[in-house]
């Protein structure tokens, strides 16, 4: 009878050894870390070396490529497949039996560890966790567009971000990568005509079909894109116009796998080695086709999915990253998906056209309990661009279009203003967070519910407007001498004068900048009025500076 039972057991548990599982290998190092470090130009871009530099963030060994060998060798391996890597998280997605994927890690002294996509294998306290619910199909339901028509007006306005526009601020000088499902007849449309006649489309790529073809596979990412760069005169107006878009196939529709997180952090890192500035990601991860690699709402801590920690270096690296929140509120799962689960994320819940938040916006907080969505957009019929006609509509629904509505702005917000500190001036100053910090910092301040956050409003609505100033004025220096500075009257007619200075005005300097950031102005601090009758009317930024203290302040020119 026990032999009979042990066989049993045995006949049970031969089919997870000899069917094909997923799992990434986490290797234990770089080896030749240093030479690629010395070298930069050798793993990215110039954009992509300045951007760092602005930020003051160093180049290290997250950036330098697998080693060749260590590929090589698991290559080599016999009934092992590679179907993708990352040099952030040194890590190698295969497909093989767990017998094999077992012999390999034991032979090759090189693989730190194991992770298995089924989590069953390498963690059986889990398995019990799992919220299940539906696969793949519709994975995009709330995304269908038809013929009704409309225009951006309010899906702008909302936000404030028609005064960032007025002001020029039009995503000039940045870099956009959109990571989707498929971008049809981008290269046709004519509502892209002003993308193209303008070269604003830098380039992309087809992870999923391991080619250069990115005007195919699904439309989600074409709908998407024409709520930041889309453009019908006097019709239809993305959030960014004028910015320049790498765009990146990472999502296979027609299925829901693991691999798709390793594709996404593949483009991720393209993006990071080409420069770009904001990452735009209208796609989430819970569940999948084989329940056993789905996730349990306890995995949305942030640091548990391999994209999540992928999304997390990506933010490391100085890029701002944009995820939409999900549109599960109306389901068993209910809660954001990943990589909105990261904490350096800017990740979007959606609301309809009147403020009021859309019922399948997904909810936070996340599992270990961070305020998540942090902000919302427009979601329930935002007007987007139809992907076979053309024309203009107004029945697309989802946080798919939310998040874009808004990464079009963040570029306007984070577009180069010469008024910021330089990487320099934030070390004198002690300040060790980054620029971008600061920039997510003023846009979560200016929404409407900022003090009284809510599961999934979280911060609530944004104002780009009040963001500006905010962020603007972030790095002022102050001590007690600027403390109740003011400038009267504002707005100026022709002159102001400072009042409340608490010293003598000898080594005090004003300068002017204009809301793009341009010089207009520079003297020593007179005793009397300051004349500014020059100016044209206009918003402008005072910086009144003494050594290396300052204060930036909005005045108003009539």
């Amino acid at each position: 009878m026990k032999k009979f039972l042990l066989a049993f057991i045995f006949l049970l548990t031969l089919p997870s050894f000899s069917q094909v599982e997923d799992a990434w290998f986490f290797l234990k190092d770089k080896p030749k870390s240093a030479s690629f470090i010395e070298n930069p130009l050798s793993m990215l871009s110039q954009r992509a070396i300045d951007r760092r530099k602005n930020q003051s963030i160093n180049i290290d060994e997250i950036d330098v490529p697998i080693d060749k060998d260590y590929l090589e060798s698991i290559k080599a391996v016999s009934g092992l497949t590679i179907l993708g890597k990352s040099k952030w998280l040194n890590s190698i997605h295969i497909q093989a039996t767990q017998t094999i994927i077992d012999d390999t890690f034991s032979n090759l002294t090189f693989i730190k560890r194991v992770e298995f996509a089924d989590k069953s294998i390498s963690d059986l306290s889990k398995k019990s966790t799992k919220i299940i619910i539906s696969n793949h199909y519709n994975k995009f339901e709330n995304s269908k567009t038809d013929f009704i028509y409309g225009e951006t007006t309010n899906q702008i306005k909302m936000l404030k971000g028609d005064f960032l526009h007025k002001q020029g601020l039009t995503g000039e000088g940045q870099i956009i990568a959109v990571l989707d499902a498929g971008f049809p007849n981008v290269n046709t449309l004519a509502a892209f005509q002003r993308l193209r006649t303008n070269n604003q489309i830098l380039g992309g790529y087809n992870f999923a079909d391991r080619n250069t073809n990115f005007y195919t596979r699904h439309n989600h990412g074409t709908n998407v894109l024409s709520t930041i760069a889309g453009f019908i005169e006097n019709e239809f107006v993305g959030t960014a116009p004028n910015a320049k878009f790498y765009l990146f196939i990472t999502e296979v529709a027609e299925t829901e796998t693991v691999l798709e997180e390793t594709l996404w952090v593949e483009a991720a890192e393209r993006a990071d080695s080409l420069g770009v500035d904001i990452i735009n990601s209208s796609l989430g991860y819970t569940t999948f086709d084989n329940p056993n690699h789905s996730y349990s709402y306890s995995d949305m801590d942030g640091k548990t999915t391999f994209i999540s920690r992928g999304a997390e270096i990506a933010s490391s690296r100085g890029i701002l990253v944009v995820n939409s929140a999900g549109n599960s509120g109306n389901s068993s799962w209910k809660y954001i998906g990943a990589p909105a689960d990261a904490p350096s994320v800017i990740s979007i819940g959606a609301v309809d056209n009147d403020g009021n938040i859309a019922s399948f916006s997904s909810f936070g907080p996340t599992a270990d309990g961070r305020i998540k969505p942090e902000i919302v957009g427009q979601g329930l019929y935002p007007a987007t661009i139809n992907h076979i006609s053309g024309d203009i509509t107004t029945a697309s629904s989802g946080t798919s279009f939310s998040a874009p509505i808004i990464a079009g702005l963040v570029a306007c917000l984070n577009q180069n203003q010469s008024f910021l500190l330089k990487p320099v001036e934030l070390k004198r100053t002690n300040i060790t967070s980054s620029v971008n910090y600061y920039l997510k910092k003023a846009l979560y301040q200016s929404a409407h519910k900022y003090s009284n956050p809510a599961d999934q409003f979280g911060y609530g609505i944004p104002n780009f407007e009040e963001a500006f100033y905010i962020y603007s004025s972030t790095f002022s220096v102050e001590n007690s001498e600027f403390r109740d500075l003011k400038i009267f009257p504002n707005p100026i007619i022709s002159t102001f004068r400072i009042e409340n200075i608490t010293t003598n005005f000898s080594g005090y300097t004003i300068q002017i900048f204009d809301i793009l950031g341009k010089k207009c102005f520079e003297q020593k601090l007179p005793s009397e009025n300051v004349d500014l009758s020059f100016l044209k009317s206009g918003i402008y930024l005072l910086k009144i500076s003494n050594g290396n203290n300052y204060k930036t302040l909005k005045i108003i020119k009539e």
